[in-house]
């Protein structure tokens, strides 16, 4: 990475791979092969001497940055000269922005008042610097979520066209989300575009010739993703110390990184109760420690009303907890679920696992997550919010049966018991346990709706339909 700007505000520069679309035509068949590609020449004539910048708050943790990680060397295969930039703040700008976040979800009463703001403006006017520096008159500039609005201005003083992509939301807003519109309003007012994830997120009294829908997708080929086998997969959760290993395990904990080199899990996760004993059922949820995701509810929902009728055990798992430097909640929303656990009677406690994976190498992580997805019987999602929900197509395109909140995106992936399970109301335990239980009594079930879910994504949320999106937006922007 390389940084633009003097002291803290530095603005840094993330480094792209370069990645050609052909290699989608395996996934999705000639004619929509075409389509991308043809997409992709329209794009390229309209952005002929001009940049196309994305502007985040952290290059590693979270689904955004999992999206440009993934998607943005497609735009450069492309041939767009496509760059990522990721803002510099401190503790005080990331518990504002985490405010900002929480509030959007209705999950935060604290008011955003003037200090709140003077923090926000303050940080991003010393980034603003860097911003200025890099972008010239025609690029064209995405900026990511609420950390990066207050940005916009600069951009469009440099002469860019604009879009903002507000990547989380809430269903039914209240007054708390209102006053975090409120707060942003002004930050957005001058984006060219307006994108979100899902209809029922876009805010009231927005202009509806400048919003696009643009869900987010994955990448079948990420190591988050790739095929592993079962032997692979077992080798990969031995390594990490989460799964014991089979009797007769022959293969190697190999994985493909993003370079498209063959590298092995040598690290290890920090898991509560010890490893899994080998051939137990699991039940999984895979997500930052965010009591937006319920951890603790996936927990108590699991322990009065799963544990007591299966032998199954839990994982609750997300990267370590001090990693994620935009999200300084997640510290203490871990050391929360700790408390929670240490709660539950020794002997169903045993089978409730809680895994922290390291985040040292951010492919090594991808590949600890897509073998734990890969050996679940049921994967979980019982979000109080959702914006979209990643982790749910991630375990939809690897066959899983998958119990989730009927919450944001997530409507928006799952049909209910037809490729997934809706829980209606997170914060029924009883109901959560009783969708869980389901599948892990009614093997047939779970594998028809995970076939199910796999076709799903593969006609909806895998990466070439967001790319056309992509340069159907940069189209838009350029010819205004």
């Amino acid at each position: 990475m390389t940084s633009v700007g003097a002291g803290h505000g530095v603005i840094t520069e993330v480094a792209l791979d370069t990645i050609a679309l052909d290699r989608f035509e395996p996934l999705i068949g000639h004619d929509r092969e075409d389509s991308l590609c043809a997409a992709a020449d329209r794009a390229r004539a309209v952005m002929t001497g001009r940049t196309f910048w994305h502007v985040n708050s952290t290059a590693k943790g979270g689904g955004v940055a999992e999206l440009l990680t993934a998607l943005l060397p497609y735009l450069r295969g492309a041939g767009i000269d496509t760059r990522w930039l990721v803002i510099d703040g401190d503790a005080d700008f990331f518990t504002v922005s985490k405010r900002i976040h929480n509030q959007l979800h209705e999950s935060d009463g604290e008011p955003l008042g003037d200090e709140s703001r003077r923090t926000y403006e303050h940080t991003l006017a010393r980034n603003a610097d860097g911003l200025r520096a890099l972008v010239q008159p025609g690029d064209v500039v995405l900026f990511h979520d609420p950390q990066t609005a207050g940005l916009i201005d600069a951009a469009k003083a440099c002469g860019a066209r604009i879009a903002w992509r507000c990547h989380i939301g809430v269903d039914e807003p209240d007054g708390r989300a209102r006053a975090a519109w409120a707060f942003l309003g002004s930050y957005i007012a001058a984006a060219d575009r307006l994108v979100f994830s899902c209809r029922q997120h876009v805010w009231d009294g927005l202009d509806a010739e400048r919003v696009t829908i643009m869900p987010p997708s994955i990448d079948a080929f990420t190591p988050k993703n790739e095929e592993l086998d079962e032997s692979t997969a077992a080798a990969i959760l031995a390594a990490a110390g989460i799964v014991d290993a089979p009797p007769e395990l022959n293969a190697k904990p190999e994985f493909m990184n993003r370079h498209g080199v063959t590298r092995m899990v040598t690290r290890r996760a920090t898991v509560t109760s010890g490893s899994i004993p080998y051939g137990a059922p699991i039940v999984v949820q895979v997500s930052r420690w965010d009591d937006l995701k319920d951890p603790i509810g996936v927990l108590r929902g699991f322990v009065d009303h799963v544990a007591p009728h299966h032998d199954a055990h839990l994982v609750l798992a997300g990267p370590a907890a001090d990693s994620i430097e935009d999200d300084p909640e997640q510290v203490r929303t871990l050391a929360d679920v700790h408390a929670a656990w240490e709660q539950v009677e020794p002997f169903v406690r045993r089978r409730v696992h809680l895994v922290s994976l390291p985040m040292d190498d951010e492919d090594e992580n991808a590949a600890m997550v897509n073998a734990l997805q890969r050996r679940a019987d049921v994967v979980v999602q019982k979000s109080l919010a959702e914006g979209f929900g990643l982790t749910v197509a991630e375990a939809m395109w690897k066959r899983r049966a998958v119990v989730a909140s009927d919450r944001g995106g997530i409507v928006e992936q799952i049909t209910d018991n037809e490729n997934g399970v809706l829980v209606h109301d997170p914060s029924d335990l009883a109901e959560f346990g009783r969708a869980v239980s389901r599948l892990l009594e009614d093997q047939q079930l779970a594998s028809r709706l995970g076939e199910a879910a796999h076709e799903r994504v593969r006609d909806y949320f895998l990466a070439p339909r967001e790319l056309v999106q992509y340069f159907e937006l940069t189209e838009q922007l350029v010819e205004g």
